[in-house]
């Protein structure tokens, strides 16, 4: 299969990657989420689509809470409006799932490609310093990044625009030489508008946001998009 060239005014110096979804396959929290909230899995898209809603209702009311308890407090609510008893501790023994998820198949072979190639890899993330680090060494895949930033240092959460110019200037980099590869529309659209490169996982179930700029990069796995920016 013939893979064409990045076609960008000029490559990324730093590529930044999401983590949950992106990067590690969120199949067996999803199964135990939806376990929990009766076996609908309606309630379990309900669910996360809250977690993000409530994040960023979160940090336009200027405060900020660790992502594991929006996710426990979120799970409590989605149960709660459709009369399913989960006491506190079972949401957050639930959501503990998401510190041993897998890496999607391609995922060490795409980074090892861009690491190889000579870029700078950053880990960037809602979750907290302390689940992130958790996750990436449950996933084997640490050792690919030269950073890892989570957005708990900021205090906002992504697609806040502030996130992505703070992110930016840890690296001390500009803005435009940055890339963001994510596999969920909101965060690609965040970057963009804060003016990032930018490339989309087209992961089963994501989809673009139609008002938002279009990514430099859409592929249906990160192995694609590592082969685009590394030739």
């Amino acid at each position: 299969m013939r893979i064409e060239k990045l076609n960008i005014m000029s490559k990324p110096k730093i590529i930044f990657f999401d983590v949950n979804e992106t990067l590690l396959n969120l199949e067996t929290l999803k199964e135990s989420i939806v376990a929990k909230l009766g076996g609908n899995k309606a309630l379990g898209t309900l669910w996360f689509t809250s977690m993000l809603h409530y994040s960023l209702v979160a940090t336009v009311g200027g405060q900020y809470f660790d992502f594991g308890r929006i996710g426990a407090a979120t799970l409590l609510m989605v149960a709660k409006s459709n009369n399913i008893e989960l006491s506190e501790d079972d949401a957050k023994a639930t959501l503990k799932h998401i510190l041993s998820l897998e890496a999607h198949p391609e995922v060490k072979e795409a980074l090892a490609i861009l690491k190889n190639a000579g870029y700078i890899l950053v880990s960037f993330s809602n979750s907290s310093n302390k689940a992130i680090k958790e996750q990436l060494d449950f996933a084997g895949i640490t050792t690919y990044f030269n950073h890892i930033l989570s957005i708990e240092d900021y205090g906002k959460y992504k697609p806040h625009l502030e996130v992505y110019h703070w992110a930016a200037r840890k690296m001390n980099i500009e803005d435009s030489d940055c890339m963001l590869v994510a596999a969920h529309g909101w965060d690609v659209s965040g970057a963009k508008w804060a003016g990032w490169q930018t490339a989309f996982v087209a992961r089963p179930g994501q989809q673009l946001f139609p008002l938002a700029i279009t990514p430099d990069i859409v592929e249906d796995d990160l192995l694609k998009i590592a082969i685009k920016i590394a030739n």
